[in-house]
């Protein structure tokens, strides 16, 4: 009999496991993705690194930063030399440099000026001492302090009497500043005039001038508790303290400088620094009243 044939079964040599259908490629493929990353030791930066960590590991932009750091520091420094050019804030300082006694001292002062006797300025070194050292020193706190409570005040008025409008209110405020802004003006532009060498300054003139809204304040108050009579009697008490305030007060500012330079008591230049005193002291209840009748019904 021929020899039995047998059929002999083909062999694959990727089939570990007789009932696998499919080829396991997953380790060819890790293999391939890791020979992939591989590059990435190499020097180059990671996949993972993020943008602002390289940009600092970035030794331009460390210098870019360095310069833009040293500009700031000097556009800084050049703004506070030259700020006092625009703004004195130096000289803002000392007339804010003010506590609770020297404001309570000061109100007391603008409503009784008739019990005050030493009206001399306080000096240290040529230096005039802080106003909350020498309650006859001009401040800027309480003007601006009183400006704001007019304006508030005012609108209270005005809202009391149902005629309170935001453009109303605005006029109001900037009438006041108006009116101080002549007033500095032309009290500046007449001291020029009678060519009166003194060490009045503008900011000086805003303070003193500024004292008027105090009793403004008053005045306003006391017509919204009592009427009209109330406020005639406050402020026409608040009127004469600041006329005998401002007689006393500027007198030694500029008429003081005058007795200095020997000229005489009864010359003209000298009838012209008491005339030029007495009109300042007479414009404030003037405008005390021009400001706040019409709040008042």
């Amino acid at each position: 009999m021929p020899a039995s044939k047998r059929r002999i079964p083909v062999s694959q040599p990727s089939m570990g496991d007789p009932h696998q259908l499919f080829d396991d490629t997953s380790s060819a493929q890790s293999r391939g993705y890791g020979a992939q990353r591989a590059p990435s030791g190499l020097g180059y930066p990671a996949a993972s690194a993020s943008p602002q960590a390289a940009f600092l590991a970035d030794p331009v932009s460390n210098m870019a930063m360095a310069y833009g750091s040293s500009l700031a520091a000097q556009g800084k420094e050049l703004v506070d030399k030259n700020i006092d050019r625009f703004i004195p804030v130096t000289k803002l300082k000392y007339y804010f440099a003010v506590d609770t006694m020297y404001v309570g001292k000061k109100l007391g002062l603008l409503f009784f000026p008739y019990l005050h006797q030493d009206w001399e300025v306080q000096y240290q070194q040529d230096t005039p001492v802080a106003p909350r050292f020498d309650v006859n020193a001009p401040d800027l706190y309480i003007p601006a302090m009183a400006f704001i409570t007019y304006v508030l005040v005012a609108g209270l008025a005005l809202g009391t009497q149902d005629r309170f409008s935001p453009d109303l209110l605005g006029l109001q405020a900037s009438s006041a500043l108006a009116w101080l802004t002549l007033e500095v003006l032309a009290i500046l532009l007449s001291l020029y005039l009678v060519t009166v060498n003194t060490d009045l300054t503008t900011i000086d003139l805003v303070a003193f001038l500024g004292y008027k809204y105090v009793g403004m304040i008053g005045g306003v108050l006391m017509g919204l508790l009592f009427g009209k009579i109330g406020y005639y009697l406050v402020l026409g008490w608040c009127c004469v303290s600041i006329f005998v305030f401002m007689i006393r007060t500027l007198r030694l500012k500029i008429l003081a400088e005058a007795a200095a330079e020997g000229v005489p008591v009864r010359g003209a230049r000298n009838q012209l620094r008491m005339y030029l005193t007495m009109a300042v002291a007479a414009a404030q209840p003037l405008l005390m009243y021009w400001l706040t009748f019409h709040l008042v019904r």
